[in-house]
Formats: structure tokens, C-alpha cells, sequence
């Protein structure tokens, strides 16, 4: 009986003191929260967006209390996640402040507490910057890694995913903002006035150089360079009077996005890993008066791959998140425009929002939505003000020309002739701003031109000619001006510029070491793109153009008093051009001037002009 009672005397402390050691832990070690993260990183006084969101981020951090904060702005209200690793905090910015202030914030639990500070900024006074970018504008589009390698000691990070090396073409090769600041001069001697460079943000991906697959929304990635060189770039761009163009993603992220290790609330993104709708190409699901619901909930919410979450724009905290992010990096680095990319894909009535709070805050802005579709049409009702009065106004100021494009592609591999090019020119009473969209012959996505050509410069040059010479915001690709043709897979889409490399055998960023053909080429287009920014009305006039019979395509820009005629032979052979036929345009000319040749054509001797086998005359009409 002894024994018994002794063992459960035992067994009785033994409980008490394990009750009393695990007391003891908990007041020597209480429970405690970390602030791992702050985004955005500051903000700025004197901005019209002065009511803004900070999402702060570490563990346990939704147990904090926020104490009364000091100067610069107010707090009004926070809020916590579903994952308690989260506290959204509303605060109002005091823009009557004349200088910079840290914002002091405290946070915390009955046993710890921390002041945490926020940058309150002036804005930087700028003689340049948000400008935007029209018709008056020559684009080039840089593929960020294929473009040029400023610092080779950058191309490799140690915490690096990827899974391709150098020599595959889905690897990378190294170019990056350095690289790119180093052929600004180049670039200016082409005549180019805008970059549009493809996204840079931090990529840490199986597959990252491309960059389309964020994994951190507000860093560069390091082996592009980084925050304050992507700043330098376009300040050094700015004092060489080029403009800048982000590109933009607000439809989803990498896999390997450190939301997707704890997301704030389970909506954050549309499914999740392993379980969620696949792509849904039917980008026309919204502007189509017959779709139901459900056909525009699997475009708006099927993933692109399996290693690109869909983001919900539809969450409110994930909403004032991606339009607070695009806002911090116009401000941060003084960029003029954005490439919205796959923009059918995303909520519209987020874009809406979205594109309204940015050219509220810049009005000289533009912003241009990737709207891959042939279907002119469905690009009209995409545009700002469109005149289908569809749903709501995208307030979206541009869009890009796929419509044209194909037809341009179209031409090139012999499909069809230039009257694809008229037909889709004559289709501009459905645009709200036909001047306003973004004309290209190719991309960084699909065959290159003078691949469809089959490599014949002379046509492909008559593709260019008309492009640099139509209405619309001409845009071409790096490269274009040397002839690169590559094939329709990505990696070679996307060659790497050669000369920018360490590996190149030659570099084509000189006259010197490009071929004949590449020169001729590049002078070429050099020429186009000087008589487009000294003749207003070859990117500013008003066009009038006459249906491409015997595929020759004959139109005409006017801007006030100057008036030039273009002539573009899609034909394989010699055509003749008779000046009768244009009398609405030429009755009180006396003469023309070959803007390419100098040569002067009397329109008084002579009725007829004979155009030579895919060629293209530009031609000054002279009254006296």
C-alpha cells in the first residue's frame, strides 16, 4: 500500500514541477513578433495618392498593437490577414511637410515592443520625366538579357533556380542595365527616342531571363543590376532626351514568390499550386456581349503555366498592393510610360481602376495594354472612350496593333498582299485614338519579320517603310536594324545582340564590323526614322490612303501646309504609278522631292512614275 501511495505521490510533483519549468520558459522567453518586411519601401509628400497602404510582414506580427505614431502622416486604421504573419496599416500623408521625415511606427504585445520607420520623401524635382510617349516617338523594344552585358560579374547569383546555362537558348547570357547604358549612344545615332525594356524585376525561376515571372515586386534582379542603376539608366536616358517604358505585370507571379510560402489571405491568388484553372486563351471573353460569366471567369482566372500564379486583383488589399506598386516605381525611377502586359487576362475592373490612378497622378502619361488579337475590333474595345459603349471605359490609353501586325506578317511570308495592310487602316473609324496605338511588325513572342520574309531585305524593307510612315506609334524590335532573323522558337526570337556579348565573335554595335547587308539595313531605317521626326506629317498628319490595286499601295500624310506621298510596291515586278489617279491630292503640285534619293520628279512633264519591284518612294510634295 506504501509503494502505491508513494508512486502517486511521485508522479504528482514530477507534473507540478513540469507545470512550474514550462511557466518559467514562458516568462523568460515570452512570445515575440519580427517586422521581416515593409512594402512599398517609403512613399512621397506631395503626391495627389497620399492615402496609401503598407502591408508589413514577419511572424506573429498580427499580435502587435500600433502605437500613436509621430509627424508626417496619420494612421487610420490596420488591418490583420488570415495568416497572422500579416498587418496592413491605412495611413494619410501630411503634405504641408518641406522636408524629409522618417514616420515612426510602433508595434507592440504586452511583452515587446519596436519602432519601426518609414521614409516620408520629397518628390524629386525632375526637367524630365513621366512625359509619355506618342506618335511623334520611335520605340525600341530591349529584351533585357539578349540586349547587351555591361558586367559580366553579375551574371550568376548564389541563391540562383534557374536551370538553364549559357549555352542553352533558354538560358541566360547575361544582359543587364549596365549593358544597356552603354549603347545609349548607338541607340541615339539609329535616331530611337524610346525604350521600351522588357521586365527586370528579381526573376529567381527555373527559367528567369525572359522576367515575366516575378518573385519580388519591388527589388531588380541583381544580375540585371539594380534599383539605383534601373534609376540611372533612366536619368542617363532622359539627359539624352530617350524616354522610358516599363514593362509591367499585374496578371501574376513566379512560383517562387515568397507570397506563396504564406500567403496573407487564401484569396491572394486565383486556385492554388496543384489545383487551379488552367489558361484560357479566349482573350475577347469581356468585350463579347454574348459571354457568360463563367467563360470570363476562366480567362481572368486561369494560371498562364503552372509556375505563374494568377494573381486576384477582385482581393482589396491585393488591388491597392499592385496599383501602389506601379505608382512607387513611375515615382522612384521617372519613367514615361508602362507596357501593361497580358492585359485581357487581368480583372478589368481592377485595370480600370488601375490605369485612372496612374494618369490622375500623371496626366502626360501613356500606358500601353498588350492585347494579343488580330481582331481590330476587339483592340477598339479594349481603348479608352471606346465607341461600343462596352461595360465600362478601360481608361486605357493605347493598345498594341496586333491587327496590323498580322497584317504586315502576312505580307512578308506571302499570305496575302499590301491590301491586308489597307484593309486594316480603313477598319480606324472603330478606335477612339487609332494615332494613339502602338504599330509594330514583330515582337519578342513571335517570328521575327525578315524570318517570314524568308530573309528578302528588299521586301521586308517595304514592310518597314510603311510602318515608319503610317499613323500610330511605330515600334520596332533590337536588332531589326541589322537584320536579325532568327526562327519562330523563343531562344533565337530572341538572339542575342551581336557585339554585347563576351562570346560574340564580332560586334554589330559598330559600323565597321557589320556586313554590307547590315549596313544597308541600318541605314535604311536610320533614314526612315530621320524623315518621321523631321516631317510632322509622318507622324502627326492626317492620312489618306487608295486601295492597293496591282499590290501597289499609294497614301498620304498632311499636316498643315506639307504633304508627303508614299508609295509602297508589294509587287515582284516594276509597277507603274499614274499621278491622275491622285488628282484629289496632286491638282496644285508642280513637283515632287525623293525624300530618299534627293531626285526631283515635275509633275507637269511627267503623268506617270514607274516604281521598281518591292521598293517604296517617299515622296515632298512642292507647290512652286
Amino acid at each position: 500500500m506504501f509503494t502505491i501511495f508513494a508512486k502517486i505521490f511521485l508522479e504528482f510533483m514530477m507534473r507540478k514541477i513540469t507545470i512550474v519549468i514550462l511557466l518559467s520558459l514562458f516568462v523568460a522567453y515570452p512570445q515575440t513578433f519580427k517586422v521581416e518586411r515593409i512594402e512599398p519601401p517609403n512613399w512621397w509628400i506631395g503626391m495627389k495618392y497620399d492615402t496609401i497602404q503598407i502591408l508589413l510582414y514577419g511572424e506573429n506580427i498580427s499580435k502587435a498593437e500600433i502605437y500613436p505614431a509621430h509627424r508626417g502622416a496619420t494612421i487610420l486604421n490596420y488591418h490583420k490577414a488570415e495568416s497572422p504573419n500579416y498587418l496592413f496599416l491605412d495611413l494619410v500623408i501630411d503634405n504641408s511637410i518641406d522636408e524629409n521625415v522618417n514616420f515612426e511606427i510602433g508595434l507592440a504585445t504586452d511583452d515587446y515592443d519596436t519602432v519601426i520607420t518609414f521614409p516620408l520623401l520629397l518628390r524629386q524635382k525632375r526637367e524630365k520625366a513621366f512625359q509619355g510617349f506618342n506618335q511623334s516617338d520611335i520605340v525600341y523594344l530591349i529584351m533585357a538579357d539578349r540586349f547587351c552585358d555591361g558586367n559580366p560579374q553579375n551574371n550568376k547569383i548564389d541563391d540562383s533556380l534557374d536551370q538553364f546555362s549559357e549555352q542553352d537558348l533558354d538560358g541566360r547570357k547575361g544582359g543587364d542595365i549596365e549593358g544597356i547604358i552603354s549603347k545609349l549612344d548607338y541607340l541615339k545615332e539609329l535616331g530611337i527616342t524610346t525604350l521600351w525594356i522588357t521586365p527586370i524585376l528579381e526573376n529567381n525561376m527555373y527559367m528567369s531571363y525572359h522576367g515575366y515571372a516575378a518573385t519580388n515586386l519591388y527589388k531588380i534582379d541583381p544580375r540585371f543590376g539594380s534599383n539605383e542603376l534601373y534609376k540611372k539608366l533612366v536619368d542617363d536616358a532622359h539627359q539624352n532626351n530617350l524616354k522610358i517604358i516599363m514593362d509591367h505585370v499585374s496578371n501574376h507571379i513566379g512560383i517562387n514568390h515568397w507570397w506563396l510560402k504564406d500567403l496573407p489571405f487564401n484569396d491572394w491568388i486565383n486556385g492554388k499550386p496543384g489545383n487551379h484553372l488552367p489558361a484560357n486563351h479566349n482573350k475577347m471573353t469581356f468585350p463579347d456581349i454574348h459571354s457568360p460569366e463563367e467563360s470570363v471567369t476562366l480567362t481572368w482566372e486561369g494560371w498562364f503555366t503552372n509556375y505563374m500564379p494568377d494573381l486576384n486583383q477582385r482581393n482589396p488589399f491585393l488591388k491597392k498592393y499592385l496599383i501602389q506598386n506601379t505608382i512607387w516605381w513611375i515615382e522612384y525611377l521617372g519613367i514615361d510610360g508602362i507596357r501593361e502586359d497580358t492585359y485581357p487576362y487581368v480583372n478589368q475592373y481592377y485595370l480600370s481602376e488601375w490605369a485612372e490612378t496612374i494618369l490622375n497622378e500623371y496626366p502626360n502619361f501613356n500606358i500601353v495594354g498588350e492585347i494579343w488579337t488580330g481582331e481590330a475590333p476587339f483592340l477598339a474595345a479594349y481603348q479608352r472612350n471606346n465607341k461600343f459603349g462596352l461595360k465600362l471605359n478601360s481608361n486605357l490609353p493605347s493598345v498594341t496593333d496586333f491587327a496590323l501586325a498580322d497584317a504586315f506578317r502576312d505580307f512578308l511570308s506571302g499570305k496575302k498582299g499590301l491590301e491586308a495592310v489597307f484593309n486594316i487602316i480603313a477598319m480606324d473609324f472603330i478606335y477612339s485614338e487609332p494615332e494613339n496605338l502602338l504599330t509594330f511588325i514583330d515582337n519578342h513572342d513571335i517570328a521575327r519579320g525578315l524570318y517570314l520574309a524568308n530573309g528578302n531585305i528588299e521586301k521586308f524593307k517595304v514592310a518597314l517603310s510603311i510602318l515608319l510612315t503610317t499613323r500610330g506609334i511605330p515600334k520596332i524590335l533590337y536588332g531589326t536594324e541589322i537584320g536579325i532573323i532568327g526562327d519562330d522558337r523563343h531562344g533565337t526570337i530572341r538572339t542575342p545582340f551581336p557585339g554585347g556579348f563576351k562570346f560574340c565573335k564580332r560586334n554589330a554595335f559598330k559600323e565597321s564590323e557589320r556586313t554590307n547587308v547590315e549596313n544597308n539595313l541600318f541605314n535604311y531605317t536610320k533614314k526612315l526614322i530621320s524623315l518621321r521626326k523631321k516631317y510632322k506629317s509622318l507622324s502627326q498628319g492626317e492620312l489618306y490612303h487608295y486601295y492597293p490595286f496591282n499590290n501597289v499601295y499609294v497614301y498620304f500624310r498632311k499636316y498643315n501646309n506639307e504633304t508627303i506621298m508614299i508609295i509602297a510596291n508589294g509587287s515582284d515586278k516594276k509597277e507603274r504609278v499614274n499621278f491622275l489617279n491622285f488628282k484629289d491630292m496632286l491638282s496644285s503640285s508642280e513637283r515632287l522631292v525623293d525624300l530618299i534619293t534627293g531626285e526631283e520628279i515635275s509633275l507637269i512633264k511627267e503623268k506617270d512614275l514607274f516604281v521598281n519591284p518591292l521598293s517604296s518612294k517617299i515622296l515632298l510634295i512642292m507647290n512652286n
